[in-house]
């Protein structure tokens, strides 16, 4: 770390510092509580989507078709994601995914050659994929999320708890070694003058 130079110049760079930290400190703030309220909502649709799966699989597909356990009827790669549209959202800075379609394909089954209840299984698995990826990209949201709030936070530590007060405390050193030579100057051309032979004052 550079020493500290305690001169008048050194003052006013100090001061200017501590101007533009404090300036910059509440814009940093308010951007890390807008990022914590986003990382909240981001973890409450994720909680949401993951209740969904767990009772969809549970009730929906669980109640309505107890059937699944026939394990002779083949139901293997009967339904498949062939693409997932992934956009992007920037939010205060901050890149994150969104799910905007799911390609889902259906392989072709003969009708006739199939129990009645795999038709409505289609639809099922094909509501489970879904879900399963939004939650992933909920996952991926809150973990983007977690990082920014992180590095925000670190950032208005640095501000509030390091820069400003470590140039508080500079600006106090330079000020009192400034007050200190003035004084000592003082002195000193006192002492001068009553070594001439003039009044001192």
């Amino acid at each position: 770390m550079a020493r500290l130079a305690l001169n008048k110049s050194s003052l006013s760079r100090q001061t200017r510092q501590l101007k533009t930290f404090r300036q910059f400190l509440p814009s940093l703030d308010m951007k890390r509580r807008q990022l914590m309220a986003e990382r909240a909502k981001a973890r409450n649709a994720l909680a949401q989507t993951r209740r969904e799966l767990a009772e969809f699989t549970s009730h929906t597909v669980g109640n309505s078709l107890p059937m699944l356990a026939n394990r002779q009827v083949d139901l293997q790669g009967l339904v498949r994601v062939t693409r997932v549209d992934i956009g992007d959202e920037n939010v205060v800075g901050t890149h994150l995914p969104v799910l905007q379609t799911v390609h889902v394909e259906v392989r072709d089954y003969a009708l006739l050659g199939k129990p009645h209840w795999v038709d409505p299984l289609v639809a099922r698995l094909k509501t489970a994929l879904e879900l399963r990826i939004r939650i992933r990209v909920e996952e991926r949201r809150v973990a983007l999320l977690e990082r920014a709030v992180r590095i925000i936070t670190q950032r208005v530590n640095l501000f509030d708890k390091v820069l400003i007060p470590r140039t508080r405390e500079n600006i106090k050193k330079i000020k009192i070694y400034l007050a200190d030579q003035e004084r000592s100057a003082v002195v000193n051309a006192k002492l001068a003058k009553a070594k001439l032979g003039g009044p001192a004052r």
